[in-house]
């Protein structure tokens, strides 16, 4: 009780109060310019952790961290741009929302499940960190392998329409990820020579190119009536109490599937969504309709996503183990404040975790009201003529790339993803299966190739642990599921059909 006390007195400084809220809200606004990104916003802020007290300090990273896991979402749906790698998903499902007419509704969707999701995890870190941080030791290479190999059935359940085309997409985003050094032993890949490719191709540029500069072209390309009216933007608009009710166990679901993988060391918000989208996409009672603007879509990505944010602070504050490159950097902000995160940190300083779990649950409140506030100014983008809105698009693209490490090379990984986006869309192939590859390549690669070696190259070694035994028979059941269902439902039908000759 002392502590919890001790912890609210933290929490009810003013200093610490205005951190929170301002942090929230320049961590929407950067989240939002596509290229930027959380990483980037906790880099600039760090600074000024050093002026600032240890509660005003963490109250402000907190709120960066997820005001920009969240801001993503906003230009994920009014541009078909994620501001964030974590708002990929997003995209898929949001933007055919803004064009029909429903940015509004679209918007009260993201901010309501990113809210939901970011206090849903946030209580179920306050009352199960010490047991999710032992699940979380669980896993192992074979274990994130097992996972990865399931998120990726998501390609089959985005790529119903031509399923050829989405396969072979999903297998052009694997090519693309494995571009550069080798994980294990550090060899050059497919860098033809070129010293920039020795690095690899960079997430942000490749999604920003992929989705943002190939609608630019893809706008330039179609033939319009100057006349014909285009999107029309609402005003924002939060979920009917019915609606939610109605969806309360996708939001509770993804929400779920978010904190759990946050809860797993380096695996992060990107897959976090990609599985939570791909379980949404094989059990929603509105599967069909996904990628056409389904909300369903827009809640698992955005409820697992910032849910995440909340689940990564399990291995950061009880293992010392950063949950995801942001949490790496706030690893060593709070480092720098005099806290020795660890297992005895729950036990020596209990106050202080009361205090970062009261942070979270205040970070995501600020979001929901700072995401209605700001949401409408950001709608506005639609009002703009759209050689202009494209114009702009092409500048904030170009610079909030360019910014990110300062390299020219960024720009041609845009341009070159741009046209790619722009060709594989004139021919019918989907973007998400490329984007899905490309998210989950690297675990995979890299779990495959250690469970190999600590297995001395058997494969079959893999099924002899529980976790991804599960998940094995877990990913077997997704892909085979639809086509025992359609061959019993024809057989079925063949019997009665039958019995009505007979």
């Amino acid at each position: 009780m002392d502590a919890f006390l001790n912890a609210l007195s933290m929490l009810a400084a003013v200093d610490v109060l205005i951190a929170v809220v301002s942090g929230t809200l320049v961590g929407i606004v950067i989240g939002a310019l596509p290229g930027l990104g959380s990483l980037l916003a906790i880099t600039m802020v760090l600074p000024l952790t050093f002026v600032l007290g240890q509660g005003a300090s963490i109250a402000l990273l907190l709120g960066i961290y997820c005001g920009s896991v969240y801001g993503g979402s906003l230009s994920a749906i009014l541009i078909n741009t994620p501001g964030t790698p974590q708002s990929a998903a997003t995209v898929l499902d949001g933007y055919p929302m803004a064009k029909r007419g429903d940015a509004g509704l679209a918007l009260g969707w993201s901010t309501t499940a990113s809210a939901f999701g970011g206090i849903f995890a946030t209580v179920i870190l306050a009352v199960a960190s010490p047991l999710l941080a032992k699940v979380g030791l669980r896993f192992g290479p074979v274990e994130y392998f097992a996972l990865g190999l399931f998120a990726l059935t998501c390609i089959v359940s985005v790529s119903r329409d031509n399923l050829a085309k989405g396969l072979i997409a999903g297998l052009l985003g694997l090519f693309v990820a494995v571009v550069g050094q080798d994980p294990v032993t550090g060899a050059l890949r497919y860098d033809f020579g070129v010293f920039d490719l020795s690095a690899g191709i960079g997430l942000v540029p490749f999604l920003v190119g992929l989705f943002a500069l190939s609608e630019v072209f893809w706008r330039a390309a179609e033939k319009t009536d100057p006349d014909a009216a285009g999107i029309i933007p609402s005003a924002f608009q939060l979920p009917s109490l019915k609606e939610l009710r109605h969806r309360m166990g996708m939001l509770v679901k993804s929400s779920l599937i978010g904190t759990w993988i946050g809860t797993l060391p380096g695996v992060g918000a990107s897959s976090a969504s990609m599985v939570s989208y791909a379980e949404a996409k094989r059990s929603s009672r509105y599967k069909d309709k996904f990628g056409t603007g389904e909300p369903d879509g827009l809640i698992a990505s955005e409820a697992s996503n910032n849910a995440v944010t909340s689940g990564a602070m399990v291995p950061t504050l009880s293992l010392g183990v950063p949950g995801d490159p942001i949490t790496a950097v706030m690893l060593g902000a709070l480092v720098l404040q005099g806290v020795t995160p660890g297992p005895r940190l729950f036990l020596e300083d209990q106050s202080l975790v009361l205090f970062i779990f009261l942070m979270l649950f205040l970070a995501n409140i600020c979001l929901f009201f700072g995401g209605m506030l700001m949401s409408p100014l950001f709608s506005k983008i639609l009002r703009i003529p759209e050689p202009i809105l494209m114009g702009c698009v092409v500048a904030l693209v170009a610079t909030g790339t360019y910014s990110i490490n300062a390299n020219p090379f960024d720009l041609l990984v845009v341009l070159v993803s741009g046209v790619a986006g722009f060709l594989l869309r004139y021919n019918g192939f989907p973007l998400a299966p490329v984007v899905i590859g490309f998210v989950l390549s690297g675990m995979i690669e890299q779990s495959l190739r250690q469970g190999m070696i600590m297995n001395h190259g058997n494969f079959l070694a893999f099924f002899t642990h529980p976790i991804a035994l599960f998940l094995f028979v877990l990913t077997a059941l997704f892909l085979f599921a639809p086509g025992l269902k359609g061959l019993w439902s024809r057989r079925r039908a063949q019997g009665d059909a039958q019995q009505k000759t007979d």
